[in-house]
């Protein structure tokens, strides 16, 4: 699962959540199916066809990030 913005690193992305950017999340491929707009989630980045440097555990709410782990 992604972040809607192609972060470089985790920390880039609790940056982003802290000062109150609109953040989602998505399931590139035939498994991004599910409803992601309440809950927690595994996200990774950066997309690919980049290596993934980093893993987090997210929770959405109304369909943006609003805590990282």
């Amino acid at each position: 699962m992604y972040c809607d913005v192609d972060f470089p690193s985790k920390k880039s992305l609790r940056e982003a959540v802290a000062n109150g950017a609109a953040v989602g999340v998505f399931q590139p491929g035939p498994f991004g199916t599910g409803e992601y707009a309440n809950g927690q989630f595994v996200v990774e980045g950066p997309h690919y066809p980049k290596p993934h440097r980093w893993y987090g555990q997210v929770t959405v709410q109304d369909g943006r990030i609003v805590a990282v782990k």
